[in-house]
């Protein structure tokens, strides 16, 4: 199928009584038809991976289309020009974390751009860096703590952004560092005690909001097993 027998087949697949529900959700864009996700996953299914094809989804602008772009590209050809593209193009929330979680993740450019794009002034583009730090953290099990360490300042320098969509991608990138050891979840929760402490409506709502799960008695209990687990002369839990 090339993109243009596909999104015939999105317009055939397309719940317009849905679009009230997306709008709510904040989820908007220059054409949204009202696919559902099953349909959409299970198209890209039947798709596989294809690299071109993502592209010209892509070009569509179709909101449906780009998510079927994210789910079908191969993000070993994915270039550092095509990410820029995409990233400037982002419209919602909702492709801009698409995109991150499941493909920008897995490109080679992945960590480079979660630095890179930490100090642009595009709203999307902004919340793709900490989405991608939010992701990573969670998805890229051999990374050094250094790694997550070297991010807590840049989270510190943009807690002040007052942008909705910014804001809770800073929040979203501090708890999943500090969730990720005991060691990081130390850093974080003392990186969270500094953001309290600007002044920014913003910033104390980032610190309060990560503190309260960073100190919960369950993200600690869930640490402590993980580091008992993998204790050296005991076999890690799967």
């Amino acid at each position: 199928m090339d993109a243009l027998e596909v999104v015939s087949e999105l317009r055939h697949l397309a719940r317009p009584c849905d679009l009230e529900e997306l709008a709510r959700y904040g989820i908007r864009g220059k054409e949204i038809l009202g696919v559902r996700t099953p349909d959409l996953v299970s198209l890209a299914k039947r798709l596989g991976k294809d690299h071109s094809l993502a592209l010209d989804l892509w070009r569509t602008g179709v909101y449906e289309a780009r998510h079927l772009a994210i789910l079908v590209d191969d993000p070993s050809k994915v270039t550092d020009a095509q990410m820029e593209r995409w990233a400037k193009d982002f419209d919602s929330w909702a492709v801009c974390d698409g995109a991150c979680l499941h493909l920008f993740d897995r490109t080679r450019f992945a960590y480079e751009k979660a630095v890179e794009w930490s100090s642009r002034d595009e709203e999307f583009v902004k919340r793709a860096s900490f989405a991608l730090m939010a992701v990573l953290a969670v998805h890229d099990k051999e990374a050094p703590d250094s790694v997550f360490l070297g991010w807590l300042p840049m989270i510190l320098r943009e807690s002040t952004d007052d942008r909705a969509y910014v804001r809770k991608a800073v929040n979203w990138a501090l708890r999943q560092i500090g969730k990720r050891d005991q060691r990081l979840n130390k850093a974080a929760i003392a990186m969270a005690v500094k953001i309290s402490r600007l002044d920014s409506k913003a910033a104390r709502w980032i610190a309060s909001d990560a503190l309260r799960e960073l100190r919960s008695d369950a993200v600690r209990a869930r640490l402590e097993s993980r580091r008992t687990a993998t204790r050296p002369g005991r076999r890690p839990r799967s």
